[in-house]
């Protein structure tokens, strides 16, 4: 059933436009837990903001920053290697080299080598990004829950 629903989150996705796709990636990691009550995230401006899209400060003081990189792109167009180059440039240029680049796409094999052999941007794709949202309960609400017990047979054990 999560299935269809991760097929839905995608599709709604690509129907907002890329403003609500960038503060949804930034929105996922706070709930990753990548922000704390001192600390802060944040989106960039949509103009000027020299290829990085949201800042993510792990603590208070920001000396230990992660930028996002969110590309909303239809599943047809893949993430290729000079979209990964370009970030790449990005983080340099704001003398920090750690990133998380996520899609509504895919990486083309070319751009997730490069990912790889650099090792300082993580990648998403659109189902991992669908999978990451539907464990930390982003965009979505939980309809039904329920537990099964059983006895548990240590605790009634004796020594």
């Amino acid at each position: 059933m999560n299935g269809s629903v991760a097929t839905d989150l995608l599709d709604r996705i690509l129907e907002n436009e890329p403003v609500f796709f960038e503060r949804l990636t930034v929105d996922l990691l706070i709930a990753m837990g990548y922000k704390g009550p001192h600390r802060k995230a944040l989106t960039t401006q949509l103009v000027g903001d020299q290829g990085i899209d949201g800042i993510i400060n792990e603590d208070p003081l920001g000396t230990k920053t992660i930028y996002v990189q969110a590309k909303r792109f239809a599943l047809e167009h893949p993430v290729d290697r000079p979209d990964i180059q370009k970030f790449y440039g990005a983080l340099a240029g704001q003398g920090n080299e750690k990133g998380v680049f996520i899609t509504t796409s895919k990486f083309t094999k070319n751009a997730q080598a490069y990912a790889d052999r650099v090792g300082n941007i993580i990648t998403i794709d659109g189902i991992q990004l669908t999978n990451l949202m539907l464990e930390y309960k982003v965009g979505v609400n939980v309809k039904k829950k329920f537990e099964i017990l059983d006895i548990d047979e240590d605790y009634f054990t004796e020594e």
